[in-house]
Formats: C-alpha cells, structure tokens, sequence
C-alpha cells in the first residue's frame, strides 16, 4: 500500500499545481502524508453529500474536480459547512485533493474528456498552453463530429451522451444549421467566445452561458451554442482521472482501488418548461 505522500506525488506529475491558474487552490486540502492509501474517490463537488459518501466507502482519498476554499478561509469551525466537511474527512482519516485548472489544461485533460463523452474526435487544444512545444495542453478541445448534425440534433445527442441533470442541455442558434466541427470547454466556457470565433467551428459545448455573451456571440457569428449543466460537462473526467489513477497503481504495484462517485451534485434539481409563447399585450401567439 502506497503512503498518501506517493499518491500525491503522482497525482502532482499528471497534474502540476504549478499549472493552475493564479487564482486558483489546488493540491492537498487535508491528509497526513503518512497514512497509507487502499480506496479513492473521485467525484466533482467537495460536498457534504460526497464526504459521507467517501466515509461510508472506507476511503482513505477524496479526489475532486472543484476546491474546498477557492477564496481563502480564516476558519475550518464545524460550524460552518465547508468546515463540517474538513471535520468529518479529518475524523475518519480521508485524506482531500484538488485538481482543478491545472487539470483543464492537462493532456488528457477535462475538455478531453467531454470530448470523449461526445465521442467527438480531438484535433487540439483551444486555447494552446504557450509553455507546452508539442502543442496539446491548453484550455478547451477543437473536435469535429464523425458525421454532420443539426443544431437541434447535436443538441439532443449531447442531452443522451452527458449525464442527465435538471437543467438538461439548451441550444442557441439556427436549430437546422449543420454542425461538424465543435470546440468544447468543460466547466464555464463563455470566456474564450474570441478563440472559439477564431477557430471557425460551427458549434460550441460548454457551461453557464450567460445572457449578454451568448446574445453578443450569435450577432458576431452564425455559431451554435450547446448549453449543459457544469458539473455534468466535468463529470467524464472523474472516469478518466480514475483510469490514469489505476494505470499509476498498476504500475507500481499498489493495489489502489478506485470508486467514481455517482452523486448528482449538480445545484439545479428541477426544471419547468415554459408554456406557448405570448406577445408583448399576453394574447397568446
């Protein structure tokens, strides 16, 4: 059995801490560095839903997507819920990791993932890392279909592809445009509509689109929109950082035994359709 401080050391190499954004909190949350490592949970959210989930899992490794404290804390008091959450990893000997912009950027990393999940093919990164020479880090994928869609379409296959949610997936844009080529970004993606525009693909996956970008974006270019729910455009990746964590535990012989967490953290948890559209006096159109 591995030490946490081996695993860490692993995950650190598939995923520098160093190539996070400056903004961000990654690496090791909590954990004695000691404790010996046997069964990993890798999961999106740090949340309460999810700790229990790890406690009654017997796991030694919480691994997530998200940080715990993004901003800085003066206080880990249980009276708090991110608090609450260290407490109870700390009582039962779990260790918490984050992996978070530094693995949007990893090869593979998230977008690879979505992509995969699409069972779109890759053609590179986005939004290219400057500091990688062969060119496949970087924020975001360019992929294109195995066979052209409509928007409509493309919309509802990636609804059946992704994992479901209450929000489901929404498109913007022509509904009969062709779609062959994509760019997608797992996570909020309304940031990079200028490297999307540039890269000339027909449509865009990503998350939290927000009002103004995406009107702003429509009247800059013919481009589809496809809209999911954050944590499900991030999901994939917890299988694919399970897969590379037990090519890691193969290797060397640790015996890791790894679990992806199927808890639904997504925030929404209903949606109601809107009823027939009416004009601007209420007479229904």
């Amino acid at each position: 059995m591995p030490a946490l401080s081996d695993v860490i050391a692993a995950l650190d190499a598939l995923w520098p801490p160093e190539r996070a954004e400056q903004w961000d909190a990654v690496g090791t949350v909590c954990g004695d560095p000691d404790t010996k490592v046997t069964r990993v949970l890798l999961a999106v959210d740090p949340v309460r839903e999810v700790a229990d989930e790890a406690i009654a899992l017997g796991a030694d490794l919480l691994l997530t997507h998200h940080p715990l404290y993004l901003r800085g804390t003066t206080t880990v008091a249980a009276s708090t819920f991110k608090g609450r959450v260290v407490h109870e990893l700390i009582k039962n000997d779990i260790a918490l990791y984050v992996a978070h912009t530094n693995a949007d950027r990893a090869d593979p990393g998230v977008s690879d993932a979505l992509a995969g999940a699409l069972d779109l093919r890759v053609l590179g990164p986005l939004v290219p890392d400057r500091e990688d020479p062969e060119g496949r880090r970087g924020l975001g994928r360019i992929c294109e279909l195995a066979e052209p869609l409509s928007l409509a379409a493309f919309a509802q296959y990636a609804a059946a592809r992704l994992p479901a949610t209450a929000q489901g997936v929404r498109a913007a844009g022509d509904p009969d445009q062709m779609v062959r080529t994509v760019a997608v970004c797992g996570g909020s993606g309304d940031s990079l509509f200028d490297e999307v525009r540039a890269a000339g693909v027909d449509a865009y996956v990503t998350a939290d689109l927000r009002h103004h970008p995406a009107s702003e974006a429509l009247e800059h270019s013919p481009l589809g929109l496809v809209d999911a729910a954050h944590w499900a455009t991030e999901w994939p990746w917890c299988e694919q950082a399970a897969a590379q964590l037990d090519a890691i535990s193969e290797r060397h012989g640790w015996g890791l035994r790894t679990h992806v967490s199927r808890a639904v953290t997504d925030p929404w948890t209903a949606h109601a359709a809107s009823g027939p559209h009416h004009d601007y006096s209420g007479a229904p159109n």
